[in-house]
């Protein structure tokens, strides 16, 4: 039951961000109230209040946040973990887009993909704060599990860890400013390149 429990509550959680974004695309992020994105999505304010904390929580929420040490652990190797970002960026570009959305704003992404929620990530200074929030709190997940499956040091460990999470950030916020016209693994793979130093690739993702 548990299972089914959480698929629900996925489910739920998903419902309500596509809610939040279709209001969000037709009056401006600022304009609307969690009780107002509660009445679209039919769901009481305490609801949306305890699965996302804020209305910033609600563009940034995704899989990882809720993801278990043991399904970290299963998605990261931390051998090459830019290997393990790009292949998890590569399964939410191509992930069918759900949204619904026919005008979802500006740029050449906009309607559909990763654009739509992305772009309050830099739209957005409170969203952007938040966002960071979850890369720092990502970053000391991650450090740990690099730090004892490596020859890092605590420290660099830590520090290269933070460079993977926030490049990543970074190369986002490049494809977002270049319009979204080419796929984020391409700006992730670019921007990382200089982190192959420290881990080399285990499958291949050099660039020609």
């Amino acid at each position: 039951m548990s299972g089914l429990r959480e698929r629900w509550r996925l489910k739920a959680m998903r419902a309500i961000q596509e809610c939040a974004l279709d209001l969000f695309d037709e009056r401006g992020f600022a304009a609307v109230t969690i009780e107002e994105i509660a009445a679209a999505a039919e769901v009481s304010p305490s609801s949306v209040y305890r699965y996302f904390g804020t209305k910033e929580g609600i563009v940034v929420a995704d899989e990882f946040d809720r993801m278990s040490l043991e399904a970290l652990k299963d998605l990261l190797d931390p051998g090459d973990p830019i290997g393990s970002l790009l292949r998890a960026v590569r399964a939410y570009e191509s992930a069918p887009d759900t949204s619904g959305s026919e005008e979802a704003g500006e740029g050449p992404q906009a309607e559909t993909g990763p654009w739509r929620r992305v772009r309050y990530f830099f739209a957005e200074p409170s969203v952007r704060v938040a966002v960071c929030a979850n890369l720092d709190r990502a970053s000391q997940r991650i450090a740990p599990l690099i730090a004892a499956t490596s020859e890092l040091t605590e420290t660099q460990a830590r520090v290269t860890t933070n460079a993977l999470v926030f490049g990543y950030f970074a190369a986002l916020e490049q494809w977002y400013l270049d319009g979204g016209s080419r796929p984020i693994a391409d700006f992730v793979e670019e921007g990382l390149r200089p982190l192959r130093s420290v881990w080399p690739s285990s499958d291949h993702e050099h660039p020609a």
